[in-house]
């Protein structure tokens, strides 16, 4: 007990420490150093209180045309608006700050030259892309649009296998990972120790004695809230290679704010992993933290999982070490007699052009009869609310289901300033009464879905490292569907009525947060 006690203390110390050097944390410093400095000006040169206010509001008016030429998103605009004009000194310091790029700009250049590096590592078979301009022109085009942002080719002949709940995804993987032959990449946005992580290490444990390259990365965040600081080096005493992504470290740069949120496992280069499912007891129902966890995820079987290994190598080598991209890609892959096509893809908050939502609003656009979704928060820019709405007042059947219980409240109550305006439009709101949903999946029209990391959330669709898995004419398809219709039985519609019931606590804070969503 005592153990258990100290161990609790000690979470909530880092889960502290995590807060303040959070980009939620600089805000509110800048806020209470504004109003603390704005105050002793006006008490100190009270004569002068007028040139303050009047250079205030023209640092304000110049701040505000800074923002308006910029390419921002319009909904980021008008955070960036409120705030300046609100706080003028610090608002300006603060968006010069997360512009510029401070610390960040060697990974933006790495991150550029393994993008370069790797865009013809996996050839595109032109007979595979021509199979699906037959099937699909509009998946077509969206693919050859993937292809420019990196190496994403589309593959046929490769086997899906979804998983529509955590622990059957676990049951696989441990089974997989026992025919590792070559090498195992694991890469996480969370790795917490418990009884579903002392499974996985047991076998990579034994695989790296056997010689099997065993390597494994997980996001910096981890540091503060799950792990000691020293636990690459407990990992690399057992033969296991280990990275932390992106340390935090406090107020030092902008770094931080982009975090690794990606979900990869890699066995041999011939069977890749992905999806919600993080490496903690709480995806597979071990731990109840909000009630159910419901999780989903794919295994790809075939050349596309070659995909997955560029992916990994690239991140692993953001600390300016080689690629080692012929080690790991020159082995024959084998193929599957398995219908559809097959995308991976990734997406990066540092080169300008947010693949992961445009691949949603394509779907969104292209859908005929119905988009299904299943997501852990809706926190949405302009532009995907757009395509949300506009799908559904074209008669298209879009749903989304979303958690019964929140893992985050502020998450939640910004989630539900935008039902009104959903509901009005069409769109089919549901929430998860057993608990809390973390799958990130799209279904449309029985034929295209897309499985993977990226929440309809700012974080996850300007901020994270994302990745997914674009399927066509897959069998997985049928059964993505099968699962979110099966999930839907457990769910309670959203409807004008619970809007309007809603607590006016919740109301009035979802109101606020909005104001700077896109700096949460």
């Amino acid at each position: 007990m005592k153990l258990k006690r100290e161990e609790l203390v000690q979470r909530g110390k880092r889960g502290l420490m995590r807060a303040i050097f959070s980009r939620t944390g600089l805000i509110l410093l800048l806020f209470l150093l504004q109003v603390g400095l704005l105050g002793a000006v006006m008490v100190w040169f009270r004569e002068w209180q007028a040139h303050v206010l009047g250079g205030s509001l023209l640092l304000s008016a110049v701040s505000i045309l800074m923002v308006l030429n910029t390419d921002l998103d319009p909904t980021a605009k008008l955070t960036w608006l409120v705030v300046m004009a609100l706080f003028p000194v610090f608002g300006a310091l603060f968006y010069w700050y997360t512009r510029r790029d401070v610390g960040h700009r060697l990974l933006k250049k790495v991150m550029t030259e393994r993008q370069i590096q790797s865009r013809h590592l996996i050839d595109q078979d032109g007979a595979v892309l021509k199979s699906l301009t037959a099937r699909s022109p509009g998946a077509a085009g969206m693919a050859r649009y993937v292809r420019r942002s990196g190496c994403f080719p589309v593959f046929d002949r490769t086997e899906t296998v979804y998983f529509p709940m955590g622990e059957e995804m676990f049951r696989r993987l441990l089974q997989e990972l026992e025919q590792a032959e070559k090498f195992i990449f694991m890469e996480y946005f969370i790795l917490d120790e418990g009884e579903m992580w002392d499974a996985i290490l047991e076998i990579l444990t034994r695989k790296a004695a056997a010689g099997v390259d065993v390597r494994v990365m997980y996001d910096g965040t981890c540091e503060f809230t799950l792990l000691p600081r020293d636990y690459p080096k407990k990992l690399e005493k057992l033969g296991i290679q280990c990275q932390v992504f992106a340390p935090l470290e406090p107020f030092v740069s902008t770094h931080y704010n982009y975090r690794d949120h990606r979900k990869i496992t890699v066995i041999d280069g011939k069977v890749a992993f992905t999806g919600g499912v993080n490496l903690a007891d709480e995806y597979i129902n071990r731990r109840d933290k909000y009630g159910h966890w419901k999780d989903t995820g794919l295994m790809l079987r075939g050349r596309a999982a070659q995909s997955f290994t560029v992916m990994f190598l690239q991140l692993w080598s953001a600390d300016l070490r080689s690629p080692e991209y012929p080690k790991f890609l020159g082995e024959p892959v084998e193929s599957f007699d398995a219908p559809g096509f097959v995308m991976p893809y990734s997406d990066s908050p540092l080169d300008g052009d947010r693949v992961g939502e445009q691949v949603y609003i394509d779907l969104l656009n292209r859908a005929q009869r119905y988009v299904h979704i299943m997501s852990p928060y809706l926190i949405l820019d302009g532009q995907m609310e757009s395509a949300l709405c506009y799908a559904a007042r074209r008669g298209v059947d879009v749903k989304i289901i979303l958690p019964g219980i929140p893992d985050k409240r502020s998450a939640y109550n910004l989630a539900k300033t935008h039902f009104a305006g959903l509901n009005s439009a069409g769109v089919k709101l549901y929430t998860y009464t057993p608990g809390f949903v973390h799958a990130k999946s799209f279904v449309v029209d029985d034929t295209e879905a897309v499985v993977g990391t990226i929440n309809l959330d700012y974080r996850s669709l300007y901020h994270h490292f994302e990745c997914a898995v674009y399927l066509n004419g897959c069998t997985a398809v049928a059964d993505i569907e099968a699962d979110f219709n099966r999930t839907l039985t457990k769910c309670l519609r959203v409807t004008r009525e619970s809007i309007k019931a809603e607590k006016w606590t919740v109301k009035l804070s979802g109101f606020i947060l909005k104001t700077i969503a896109p700096l949460l």
